[in-house]
């Protein structure tokens, strides 16, 4: 039977950002709207957030080269392919792996009008809105213009269905952001609502973090991927890079 999941899967979130510092900022001086100009596509890693990439790139390098990735799909926000730019850089991939795959279904969770507001600009300026995702809870909740948590795994429902059609028996690497790395655990293991929310609840994703499955065969079906690590830091740690896990600018999402 064809084994249709990747032997192992590498998802990391990229690293820290100039947006990650701006909502940082605005959180700490109680603000509603965080400062900064790029449009969220475009915002490019913080000096720390390439350290942390480099670092996270080492460690793959550090690996035989047969257990490196040799299959990179990248969200097409700056950060994240600057992410995966700097782990190739790094000799984090297989000498024999193609350029990074650009796919939109891996980026950021829109946000609609609620975008570049801190949670107090949420409950500020649109008031209704606070009430409402209250009422619905953040998996449910979608701004307008936006998307709910539940239109993010749609989307990676389909990123997954590509994956296992072009890339089964492969070592894949995903470079993307929080709420994509949370969804996927969300799809691949088969989780409730409240399971991933209670996941969510214990704290961010850090960046530059690793989430790590590997394949395990069955008797019985086709097998499924194994949750092997989970926001896994030490890397950048031993590294000598320091580990963050601010919010991006789009922080109503939290």
């Amino acid at each position: 039977m064809h084994q249709r999941w990747p032997s192992r899967l590498w998802i990391v979130r990229h690293g820290e950002s100039a947006g990650n510092v701006a909502a940082d900022a605005a959180h700490g001086a109680s603000l509603a709207r965080i400062d900064i100009a790029e449009r969220d596509v475009d915002v490019p890693l913080s000096a720390r957030g390439e350290r942390q990439a480099d670092t996270v790139g080492a460690w793959f390098a550090d690996r035989p080269a047969e257990d490196r990735p040799e299959v990179v799909l990248t969200s097409p926000y700056l950060r994240a392919r600057q992410t995966s730019e700097r782990i190739r850089a790094a000799g984090g991939l297989t000498s024999d792996t193609a350029d990074h795959s650009v796919d939109e279904r891996l980026r950021e969770r829109e946000l609609g009008i609620l975008d570049r507001l801190t949670r107090a600009g949420v409950e500020q300026l649109h008031p209704d809105q606070a009430a409402m995702r209250r009422r619905l809870g953040k998996f449910y909740h979608r701004p307008p213009s936006g998307e709910s948590w539940c239109d993010v795994i749609l989307r990676l429902r389909s990123a997954l269905d590509t994956i296992s059609l072009h890339h089964g028996e492969r070592r894949v690497l995903i470079v993307a952001h929080q709420v994509v790395v949370l969804c996927l655990r969300y799809l691949i293991e088969d989780m409730t609502e409240a399971q991933i929310l209670a996941i969510d609840a214990e704290g961010d994703v850090a960046n530059c973090s690793v989430t790590e499955y590997a394949f395990r065969p069955s008797d019985h079906g086709t097998g499924k991927l194994a949750l092997e690590r989970y926001n896994f830091v030490a890397p950048i740690a031993e590294g000598g890079a320091t580990v963050t896990s601010e919010p991006d600018a789009n922080v109503a999402a939290r």
